[in-house]
C-alpha cells in the first residue's frame, strides 16, 4: 500500500479490481476536497458506476443522484446528477491535468461542480484552468486503467466503496 501521509486528505476507492488511493490536494482546492471526504463518509458514492470512460481520455464518475447501481437504476440517466448539497465554486489553478490527476466534473458553467469527477488515463492538458484538479492517484491506476469503457458502458464497473483514509 502507498504510504499515507495525510489519512485525512486521503480517499481510498474499492474498485473490481483492487483499491485506488487518491491524495486529495487541500491546499489547492479546499471545497471539492471537503465535498468528496462529505460525501464519501455520509456513503453517497458507494455503488456509484463510471458512467462516461472514454479510452485514451478518462473515466468519469460521482452521479449520487442516479448512478448507484443498485435500485432504481437508469444508465441514460447516470452523469445528469449531483448530490442534495449546494454546487462548489471553481478552484482553479496552475496544476495540469496530468495522468492520474482527479478532476470535478461540471456543466458549461464553471461553478457547478457538485459530486461527479474524473480520473484521467493520460495527461490531459486541454483541460487546463478550466476544470478544477483536487487530487491524484498515488496508488492503483492500473485498476484506474482496467474500468469498461464506453458512454455509458452497457455493463459500468462501480466503485465498491470509497472512504476517507482516517476512517478506513
Amino acid at each position: 500500500m502507498a504510504e499515507i501521509k495525510d489519512p485525512e486528505n486521503t480517499i481510498i476507492i474499492e474498485l473490481k479490481g483492487g483499491k485506488v488511493v487518491i491524495e486529495l490536494l487541500k491546499d489547492v482546492a479546499p471545497l471539492h476536497c471537503e465535498r468528496m471526504k462529505t460525501l464519501a463518509r455520509n456513503g453517497e458514492y458507494d455503488n456509484v458506476c463510471f458512467h462516461r470512460v472514454i479510452d485514451g481520455f478518462m473515466a468519469q464518475t460521482g452521479d449520487v443522484e442516479h448512478g448507484d447501481m443498485e435500485e432504481g437504476f437508469n444508465l441514460h440517466r447516470a452523469g445528469t446528477g449531483g448530490s442534495s448539497l449546494p454546487d462548489v465554486k471553481a478552484e482553479f489553478s496552475k496544476l495540469p491535468h496530468d495522468r492520474g490527476t482527479l478532476g470535478a466534473a461540471r456543466s458549461s458553467n464553471p461553478n457547478s461542480a457538485n459530486s461527479q469527477f474524473f480520473i484521467n488515463f493520460k495527461d490531459n492538458h486541454f483541460l487546463n484552468g478550466q476544470y478544477t484538479v483536487y487530487g491524484r492517484v498515488i496508488e492503483g491506476m492500473a485498476h484506474v486503467d482496467a474500468i469498461t469503457r464506453g458512454e455509458p458502458p452497457a455493463n459500468p464497473d462501480r466503485m465498491i466503496s470509497v472512504k476517507v483514509a482516517a476512517d478506513a
